[in-house]
């Protein structure tokens, strides 16, 4: 029984835990949900909710909630202009944004340790549009990024960060959003990950490798002179304790000595009484001689 509830779990079998939430860390039911979400207390991947905004997406949304159709959203320059009944977005400024955004999350969260995966959801669900996923190699350091990102702004929006239990994005991507293919649009519920070029996350892990480098080796000669600074007062400390030990004994000898002087001063004086009471003594026993009285010649 328990291999087989571990074995269906997380999948469409399991009838207790949200296969969607174990795979994802989102589901389109949110708390309405009929099956469990089991929101980790720890974990490597953290979830950025809602911060990227995608101008393209946006246009869609708003060409839905209007009543259009999407495809009258156009692109210009990139290699030419909309219709006049379009919503024009600016292709070509919109993919520099999103890099311009990629940037700025890798550089400010690899402070924190080293990232395996940062990935940009470009979904139109409510519960998946503009999440971003990022995994650290430690859980340690997804709980500092949390910790520290959770509550920030960017851009002027307030982030809102929880723990994942994405862990395997090949379980979580749309295989199909890969390839072009899917027929579900940004309504699916598989991430469609945006792309970015190789040769940028490649760029940006050797510039942050390098700046934890620095860090680390600023770190540890901070620690050096902390430690030798340390030695450098106890050893300070031991000295003046030695040379005041020598003074007190100096002061101790002294002392001693007029303690010396003044008992052989005292002995002298009670020897000198002593002798003096002793002659007194002697001359009160001897019997005076009596006056001779004069006496006929």
């Amino acid at each position: 029984m328990a291999q087989r509830l571990a074995r269906i779990h997380g999948t469409e079998e399991d009838k207790v835990n949200c296969p969607f939430y174990f795979k994802i860390g989102a589901c389109r039911h949110g708390d309405r949900c009929s099956r469990i979400h089991h929101r980790p207390a720890f974990s490597q991947t953290i979830l950025i909710k809602n911060i990227y905004r995608n101008p393209i997406r946006e246009a869609e949304l708003k060409a839905l909630a209007t009543g259009n159709d999407t495809s009258m959203i156009g692109g210009v320059g990139m290699g030419g202009s909309a219709p006049a009944t379009c919503i024009r977005v600016d292709e070509h400024k919109a993919q520099e944004d999103f890099l311009v955004f990629f940037e700025d999350m890798y550089e400010e969260l690899a402070k924190f340790g080293k990232i395996e995966c940062l990935c940009v959801c470009d979904n139109l669900g409510d519960h998946m549009i503009g999440h971003v996923y990022v995994k650290f190699e430690d859980e340690e350091e997804a709980a500092d990024a949390l910790n520290v990102m959770n509550g920030r702004h960017y851009d002027g929006r307030k982030m809102e960060v929880e723990f994942s239990p994405v862990t395997d994005f090949r379980e979580a991507r749309c295989r199909d959003f890969d390839e072009e293919t899917c027929g579900r649009g940004g309504f699916c519920n598989f991430m469609h990950i945006k792309p970015v070029p190789m040769c940028l996350i490649g760029s940006l892990q050797e510039d942050c490798d390098y700046e934890r480098m620095k860090e680390e080796e600023e770190r540890r000669r901070e620690r050096d002179r902390e430690h030798r600074r340390k030695k450098r007062k106890h050893r300070d400390r031991d000295r003046g304790s030695g040379s005041g030990g020598g003074g007190g004994g100096g002061s101790s000898s002294k002392k001693r000595h007029r303690d010396r002087r003044s008992y052989s001063s005292s002995r002298s004086r009670s020897r000198s009484r002593d002798r003096s009471r002793s002659r007194s003594l002697s001359s009160g026993g001897r019997s005076p001689s009596p006056a001779r009285s004069p006496g006929k010649p």
